[in-house]
């Protein structure tokens, strides 16, 4: 086998090769030869049919099977011969298939880039620090009280935080639309619930009292019938309630699992559960800043075809989030482009690394990621012997815990500087909370 091999730029190589034409025909002369011991032919006992009629019956699909086959084969041997590591599958472009000639052809492909990594001791990487304290407690049960409202009826006009019963029926250009009217419709007020017009009608209201708000939908509104347009609503208020918070008793604590112990306990068990989604917050910045300086200090050229594959996936997992039923509903592939090449440069970082650093998969934690994901349902012991057989899962989680045994590795041996933070922080707790 003749091969040539030349580099036409970047990571892109060119294999020329020519297998012999003797070779060629020895294996098809295999394969006949094979075929005839159990082949049948009119005319023939089994076996027994000469090499020419078989020949003539079924050469040129043997023949076509032997050029598909030595494709591939030759194109394997000739990138272990040259030493080289294809990131992706040949362009094959023949040049000779014919029977009796020498079989050749151009392979076309990227190779995987040649990392020298930079010296782990070298990262400079910052690990966020921080405790659960007392007054972190305190708020998270401010949280939760605010997510067990008590309302209780009042005899004045609504105000903000107020609960109110309404009636309603709207109408554009004097005509009643879908969805435009509601019976003892419960609304918040100040909760975003609905549009601002409709909302500022029913300021000071109170039962009994009738209302007109003039609302205009944006263009954006999510009923298309009615987005963009004006419409003229009724409002009668049924009821006003005041809201409350509930006091931190026992009975508060009841309605978190809690039966012994009361509030103390309470604060036990959501001081451990803080804990916890702080730890988490913490493991998930530190892998940020290991994976950013691993990326930052180790550039490297990546073969375009992984960026295309990667860019593929992350479209297809969007889209498939995004209930898109087909590739014309996918998002356009120019936002993934980025975060594409920096996932395919990362694994092949890491990769080198987990070589660098050989790494084996800890049997234990395996189990403790195992036992931590199937105990979130509530038929833990069926989901467990369904991810124990499941072989794609089971590798998903050995994956995920290899990954946290190189950020301790590389951790134990960077420049590692301690950034004192809060829960608050880390964890972006209350960010979102309702005023």
């Amino acid at each position: 086998m003749q091969v040539s091999l030349t580099a036409t730029g970047g990571l892109e190589r060119k294999l020329e090769v020519a297998v012999p034409a003797e070779q060629v025909a020895a294996e098809v002369d295999q394969r006949l030869q094979k075929l005839a011991r159990t082949a049948r032919f009119n005319g023939f006992r089994p076996g027994k049919a000469p090499m020419g009629v078989v020949r003539q019956q079924y050469g040129t699909q043997v023949h076509s099977e032997v050029v598909s086959d030595l494709l591939r084969s030759s194109f394997s041997d000739a990138v272990t011969q040259e030493n080289l590591k294809p990131a992706t599958g040949p362009r094959i472009q023949p040049i000779a298939l014919d029977p009796g000639a020498d079989l050749k052809y151009v392979a076309t492909f990227e190779v995987l880039p040649e990392i020298r990594l930079a010296p782990v001791e070298s990262l400079a990487i910052e690990r966020p620090t921080a405790s659960v304290t007392d007054a972190d407690i305190d708020e998270m049960l401010e949280s939760l009280r605010k997510q067990r409202p008590v309302y209780t009826s009042v005899e004045r006009g609504a105000k903000t935080t107020d609960r109110v019963q309404i009636d309603f029926e709207g109408r554009i250009d004097g005509t009643a639309f879908q969805g435009g009217e509601g019976r003892d419709v419960p609304v918040v007020l100040g909760g975003g619930q609905v549009l601002s017009e409709f909302e500022q009608a029913l300021a000071g209201a109170m039962a009994g009292e009738t209302r007109t708000a003039v609302v205009h939908f944006p263009d954006d509104y999510h009923g298309k019938d009615v987005a963009g347009k004006t419409a003229e609503f009724t409002i009668t208020l049924k009821g006003v309630e005041e809201m409350s918070l509930p006091a931190l008793d026992d009975a508060f604590a009841g309605e978190f699992g809690v039966k012994e112990g009361g509030i103390a306990q309470l604060r036990v068990d959501v001081r451990a559960s803080m804990e916890r989604e702080l730890a988490d917050a913490v493991r998930n910045q530190l892998r940020t800043q290991v994976m950013d300086a691993l990326h930052r200090e180790n550039p490297i050229e990546v073969p375009q075809g992984l960026v295309e594959e990667t860019v593929q996936e992350m479209q297809v997992d969007i889209g498939r989030r995004m209930g898109a039923k087909d590739v014309s509903q996918l998002p356009p592939r120019e936002q993934f482009e980025g975060p594409a090449r920096r996932r395919v440069a990362l694994g092949l970082v890491i990769g080198e690394l987990m070589r660098g650093a050989d790494l084996k998969v800890d049997r234990a934690r395996v189990q403790e990621r195992l036992a931590d994901v199937v105990n979130s349902y509530p038929n833990s012991d069926e989901m467990r012997r369904a991810y124990l057989q499941n072989a794609d899962a089971m590798r998903q989680i050995e994956s995920s815990v290899l990954e946290e045994q190189l950020i301790d590795w590389i951790v134990a041996r960077a420049r590692v500087s301690d950034k004192p933070s809060t829960f608050k922080e880390l964890t972006r707790f209350g960010q979102n909370s309702a005023p």
